[in-house]
């Protein structure tokens, strides 16, 4: 079944016991969780092809995270019994899940590493070479990037203060690697943010 969420709405809340498997046809949503204190730490930013609810289908615990609409999303949705079935019958598709999993264990653990070894420059200029080789359009050496995240999401995402971001990226603009404006980021020198964040050339 096909469903479609407008910007800003909630596809499903952590801790929530919902009983769908998406994947993603057009659009991004991001990830997160809630602290005790209210704050939101920003998990992960997922596009087009990307498969949501994974985790709660496999082991049927609550969700993980919440999913919020960055902009018009559509998804393809499947309720769990039929997922779990599909799986059985499709073994080949099972051993994808389980290595989309994998994946997901490895850049959890990079992204750790990255927190106790980066300050917020680096962490955020990651984020930055994350979104323009996944999301990026490229021209020539320039790449531009729809950011659909707010200040206090970036924040959310690196585990820094809007100020510190805010700070991080006039750094990176100074240094001429980046350009910005309201809701979107071009890239002017990939390798110079890759470099400062610490990630193989």
């Amino acid at each position: 079944m096909l469903r479609r969420w407008s910007r800003g709405e909630v596809l499903c809340r952590e801790a929530d016991r919902s009983d769908w498997v998406a994947m993603l046809r057009g659009g991004r949503v991001k990830a997160s969780s809630h602290t005790a204190s209210g704050g939101e730490v920003v998990l992960a930013v997922r596009g087009p092809g990307a498969l949501l609810g994974e985790l709660s289908a496999v082991d049927r615990a609550p969700r993980s995270a919440t999913l919020t609409a960055l902009e018009p999303v559509t998804a393809l949705v499947m309720a769990l019994p039929e997922f779990e079935a599909y799986l059985q019958a499709h073994g080949r598709v099972a051993f994808l899940l389980m290595r989309l999993l994998t994946e997901r264990l490895r850049d959890a653990d990079r992204k750790r590493v990255e927190f106790g070894a980066q300050d917020s420059t680096g962490r955020v200029a990651a984020r930055l070479v994350e979104l323009a080789e996944r999301f990026g359009r490229a021209d020539g050496d320039v790449i531009a990037i729809a950011l659909p995240l707010s200040q206090d999401e970036l924040a959310g995402w690196v585990g820094a203060s809007r100020e510190a971001v805010s700070k991080a990226l006039g750094v990176l603009r100074a240094a001429g690697w980046i350009r910005t404006s309201r809701m979107s980021v071009t890239v002017l020198d990939l390798g110079a943010l890759r470099a400062r964040a610490g990630l193989p050339g």
